[in-house]
């Protein structure tokens, strides 16, 4: 089974603030978009890579990807459903049988992430990682008053990378009409196709806030001290 990686690096940050995109940022010696991207390239499982930025990112993106073997770079949308829609277009000239869709602000992206997302492709045509919700979670009212608890049993949270067949993908969003999703999974549920739920063990944490750079550099430098000893 072909498999493709599809890096959506299009967004803006807004609320990591500065100029400069979180994506491109420095993060343990290398951009943050880097360490997703060296994780693909070390997977015997993925075939090619395929990442969608902002035309005016693409001098950050050329800096940050100097001498890798990539497809060439493909502009998103305005949103993350129309940016993935560009590079599943772009894939489509030699089409791959699966996708795994990764958040370029996800740096922690591992090897055996990707391979339980795609041994997950061989029974269902979707899969994802996820987390299990472990801490008690409150409804609030608007004036922050406790409204009440939400039973947490039976609810996760959706992180990436996201795996699909890839016709299955976009029969999914060509059945949406217009109607916007916040990520590939929900598209397919709509569908009405059953996606995995993969419980990784491994620290998947998106780069969202300025405050998260130093934690995230500490715990990766840590994991990559790991691996060398």
């Amino acid at each position: 089974m072909t498999i493709a990686a599809l890096i959506v690096a299009g967004g803006r940050g807004r609320r990591f603030g500065g100029e400069l995109p979180k994506q491109y940022r420095m993060l343990a010696g290398k951009p943050v978009l880097r360490h997703a991207i060296d994780a693909f390239l070390s997977s015997p499982l993925v075939d090619r890579i395929q990442v969608v930025i902002r035309d005016s990112d693409r001098a950050h993106y050329d800096a940050a990807t100097r001498g890798l073997a990539l497809l060439v770079p493909v502009a998103g949308g305005d949103t993350r459903q129309a940016s993935v829609r560009s590079g599943l277009e772009a894939l489509a000239t030699n089409p791959p049988a699966s996708v795994l869709i990764h958040d370029a602000a996800r740096p922690f992206l591992s090897t055996p992430m990707i391979a339980g997302c795609a041994a997950a492709l061989n029974s269902a045509p979707g899969a994802i990682v996820a987390v299990p919700l472990r801490d008690t979670l409150k409804r609030g009212s608007q004036n922050n008053e406790i409204a009440g608890t939400v039973d947490r049993n039976s609810l996760w949270r959706a992180q990436t990378p996201q795996a699909f067949r890839r016709e299955i993908l976009i029969a999914a969003y060509e059945g949406l009409h217009g109607r916007l999703v916040t990520d590939e999974a929900s598209a397919v549920e709509i569908m009405g196709k059953p996606v995995m739920l993969i419980d990784h063990p491994e620290w998947n944490v998106k780069v969202t806030y300025p405050k998260d750079l130093p934690l995230v550099a500490l715990v990766l430098s840590g994991r990559l001290k790991s691996k060398t000893e």
